[in-house]
């Protein structure tokens, strides 16, 4: 693909995209909706919120105040009624969607009880922290028939969409080794997050956003794992591992590569450091903070991206596939096969054996 042809490509992908994000999006009907939790990515529910006029935030619970009186600052929470039990507030309220972003120890129950109540549910990452209650939540789920998301935001960013582009366009050929990092500050964790029992592993914690780009992006298969895990010096992060490491195979015969750390110092200028590098038999596409997406393939020079697809809301997506059927990029098969494949990464790492997923 020339360089003529690949900006008209992206060009025309960001005009569409623009055009689908900046009309409201309509269901016919209210969607009373509540948010569950303050511990997660409740910005992709609330940044969503202008272009969809029939969404009404009932209902938002937390295990304090302090959360819920921050959250009320929002225009369009101030008036949800609050709960500290989110138990009552599902007994109480008249709801249709929940956004479970509670602690990760506490997920899977919530997602059971919004199950229960045959509630549409869009959840934190990952669903639940051990594979019993993983197995518990897709029963549950599949059982009431309600409809099922994940807070991955990354594959909805410009970068990572531009990726995915050029590797679905041949040009860089089929992908046959992935090197993936995310570098975050330590900062001052919540409790929660210092206790292995609430916890559950940096590797399923922030290493859902990563397999689920490897995987999205390069368009291979994560078919077996051996990881490492520790806990290096910061005596503040208490149980939490600040140094991970995940070799995979790939359905081809490939490698994939995932680093991840707490070792972001606190005077960079951004929290997280997230990188991608695809490698393909033709080229190789990557994505770094510092340099962009670039490309160098066998017929080109090295090239920096100006144009990227721009970013698509995951709640608006979401909800499209619940109440007007429209198939979503980010389906249930995914999140979790994504969930699968963290805990089997987690796995290895405590056992120290290759697990095959």
């Amino acid at each position: 693909m020339n360089s003529l042809s690949r900006r008209a490509w992206i060009g025309s992908a960001a005009a569409a995209a623009q055009g689908q994000t900046a009309k409201e999006v309509r269901f016919g009907r209210p969607v009373r909706l509540a948010i569950l939790g303050f511990d997660g990515h409740t910005g992709e529910i609330t940044k969503a919120l202008p272009v969809l006029p029939e969404v009404e935030v009932a209902a938002i619970s937390d295990l304090s105040e302090a959360p819920l009186e921050r959250a009320a600052r929002n225009p369009r929470l101030k008036g949800a009624r609050r709960y500290t039990d989110y138990r009552q507030m599902l007994e109480r309220e008249r709801l249709d969607v929940v956004a479970v972003c509670n602690s990760n120890g506490d997920r899977a129950a919530a997602i059971l009880a919004c199950a229960e109540r045959k509630l549409h549910v869009v959840a934190e990452k990952p669903l639940a922290i051990t594979v019993e209650d993983l197995t518990r939540v897709k029963r549950a789920v599949a059982a009431a028939g309600v409809k099922l998301g994940m807070l991955l935001p990354m594959r909805y960013s410009p970068p990572f969409l531009a990726l995915k582009q050029i590797v679905d366009s041949g040009e860089i050929g089929q992908v046959g080794q992935i090197a993936a990092q995310k570098s975050y500050k330590a900062g001052n964790r919540p409790a929660w997050m210092r206790r292995k029992e609430s916890y559950g592993g940096t590797i399923p914690w922030i290493g859902s956003h990563m397999v689920d780009l490897m995987r999205f992006c390069s368009g291979r298969e994560l078919i077996e794992v051996m990881s490492y895990q520790t806990r290096f010096e910061h005596p503040g992060i208490g149980e939490m591992e600040n140094v991970t490491g995940s070799l995979f195979r790939l359905d081809n015969g490939g490698v994939g590569v995932l680093g991840m750390d707490y070792f972001r110092p606190e005077t960079a200028p951004t929290h997280g450091d997230d990188r991608l590098r695809l490698a393909g038999a033709k080229g190789v596409a990557e994505y770094q903070a510092a340099t962009g997406v670039t490309i160098l393939s066998g017929s080109r020079k090295p090239e920096t991206l100006g144009e990227l697809p721009p970013e698509r809301l995951l709640f608006t997506e979401y909800l499209e596939y619940v109440y007007n059927g429209k198939p979503p990029s980010l389906t249930e098969a995914d999140i979790y096969r994504v969930c699968d494949i963290v805990l089997a990464a987690r796995e290895s790492a405590e056992r120290g054996r290759v697990v095959k997923l």
